[in-house]
């Protein structure tokens, strides 16, 4: 097992709405319980507050998935956890101090595409936390290691 993981928005969204293929690999480790993804109940609210933003809201149900199924995907993996004291390194966006928050306090591998977060990874670094752009793709021999 990898260990915890914290997975901002965007990424959840090319989880289980754009079914990116640059995911599969986290798809797989999420799925096969080598990657535990954890979560607090305003991610969840977020999640669903953008997946009702008309962008979005258009690619659900035809032919992807509905809206609900795509929080229940979330409910179906994400391993609920409490909300965590604020974290010393502060994000100017504050939707995404959350996923820092948590990151820091379980010392968990942060997943986001978002600049804002992953220009704090040197600031994180020394507080446990490993910022990812992408869930790598690993040859077979490394598949057990994050890159």
């Amino acid at each position: 097992m990898y260990g915890e993981i914290v997975i901002d928005t965007n990424c959840v969204l090319d989880l289980w709405v754009f079914h990116d293929p640059a995911v599969d690999a986290l798809r797989a480790a999420l799925t096969t319980g080598r990657l535990r993804w954890i979560a607090t109940p305003p991610m969840r609210e977020e999640l669903a507050r953008v997946l009702a933003y008309p962008r979005i809201a258009t690619r659900l149900g035809r032919p992807g998935p509905t809206r609900d199924a795509v929080l229940a995907a979330f409910d179906e993996w994400v391993v609920p956890v409490d909300v965590p004291v604020p974290a010393s390194v502060r994000c100017r966006d504050p939707d995404d101090q959350g996923f820092i928050d948590l990151a820091v306090a379980r010392r968990a591998l942060l997943l986001s595409k978002d600049a804002r977060v992953t220009g704090l990874a040197r600031r994180l670094a020394p507080l446990g936390v490993h910022v990812l752009r992408r869930w790598p793709v690993v040859s077979p021999a490394k598949a057990d290691k994050p890159a």
